[in-house]
């Protein structure tokens, strides 16, 4: 039984990095439907946790989402088999990519392909922050921490990481604010 788990995670991140292009961003929705919708393993609520923690800790947050829904699935292995498999499409791809692009590299088809690829990836991560957002944003302070973080991430050098903490530290002080209202 829990070969099997560590084979269906295995299984799914490797679909995950071998099927998404332009980093962590980009994979957010495969992602959302690998681990939501196919295997359940988690809500949309609790993918965006474990995405915003990816992003507040060091290191590819690919690796870190892949290492945490790992972990929750099966514990440590999980986390091991979950992080295998995020990795290795990327190592296989880049090692075959780098000894054949190498020759090819400067062809405009080349090029082109590699255009139209980017153009993609800004479509799915546009409409993956649309199915989150209607999920996530459930009240007009959140409406308003969605565009105070839209804006200083777009607008400002505010490191990424700083304005998920930020938005913690904002979600914590409005329901404390919010809860004594209600007293």
């Amino acid at each position: 039984m829990k070969l099997k788990k560590m084979a269906e995670l295995y299984i799914s991140f490797f679909k995950i990095g071998g099927l998404t292009f332009g980093g962590g961003l980009a994979m957010l929705p495969m992602l959302q439907r690998e681990v939501v919708e196919a295997r359940k393993w988690c809500t949309d609520e609790e993918l965006l946790d474990m995405y915003a923690i990816g992003q507040c800790t060091p290191g590819i947050i690919a690796v870190n989402t892949a290492t945490y829904v790992g972990y929750r699935q099966a514990g440590f292995l999980g986390g091991v088999f979950g992080t295998l498999g995020v990795i290795s499409p990327s190592i296989i791809i880049i090692c075959l990519a780098a000894s054949i692009l190498q020759n090819f590299i400067h062809l405009p088809v080349v090029l082109h392909a590699l255009a139209g690829i980017r153009i993609i990836v800004c479509a799915l991560m546009l409409n993956t922050v649309v199915t989150m957002a209607k999920k996530g944003i459930v009240d007009k302070l959140g409406a308003l921490l969605f565009v105070a973080a839209f804006l200083l991430a777009c607008f400002t050098p505010v490191p990424t990481a700083a304005i998920v903490i930020l938005a913690g530290i904002a979600g914590v002080v409005i329901k404390k604010i919010g809860g004594r209202k209600e007293s």
